[in-house]
């Protein structure tokens, strides 16, 4: 749904009209103005994929005849072509897509990014290769997925002392790797005999 209206230089368009929220009924949904520039024309809006799904995939806006190859270990700055108006109080959270993760081992470098309500510029997106081989991305490749999600912003208060608490200072791996059931013996199953290994990891 395009509704016409403008917000300072950018024409304002509706997002959360989109087909898959409105099936799952939600209760709350939220208006984001969005600029599509010229790279990102053609290129679909960022949609959600299912009825539940939390983030909108967001499209590689590359020249066509232009794909970008990622090497094992560097990293690319890939444009969406989108500029986005957050309304105040909401943010926007760049975040890898899993498949890409899981499969070729491409995630986002800062991830996740943050798009603040106050940024103009165009939304990019700082992938990074973490798997083994070359990944060519291609014009049209959903590359992120764009959470948009409410901010609560904080005031500082000078205290003179620290609650207590039974954690205290307990951190960096403070509370171990595997769960504690007292039901369950742990085992070494790198031991054919399978002796008993309660050491932690």
């Amino acid at each position: 749904m395009m509704d016409g209206s403008m917000h300072g230089d950018f024409p304002v368009v509706s997002v959360a009209s989109d087909q898959a929220v409105k099936d799952a009924d939600y209760d709350q949904t939220v208006t984001v103005g969005i600029y599509i520039t010229e790279e990102a024309e053609g290129l679909p809006l960022p949609s959600y994929a299912t009825a539940h799904a939390a983030g909108m995939d967001l499209y590689a806006a590359i020249p066509l005849n232009l794909p970008v190859v990622l090497h094992p270990g560097s990293r690319a700055l890939i444009t969406t072509g989108l500029r986005i108006i957050l309304p105040h109080g909401f943010e926007g959270q760049v975040r890898a897509r899993s498949g890409l993760a899981m499969r070729h081992g491409i995630g986002i470098l800062n991830g996740p990014g943050t798009i603040d309500s106050d940024y103009r510029g165009v939304v990019q997106i700082l992938l990074v290769n973490w798997g083994d081989e070359p990944f060519e991305i291609r014009r049209g490749d959903r590359i992120a997925q764009l959470v948009i999600a409410p901010v609560i912003r904080s005031t500082w208060e000078i205290v003179s002392t620290v609650t207590v608490t039974e954690r205290g200072e307990g951190g960096f791996g403070s509370t171990g790797v595997r769960p504690i059931n007292p039901y369950v013996e742990p085992h070494d199953i790198s031991r054919s005999d399978g002796a008993e290994n309660a050491d932690e990891m």
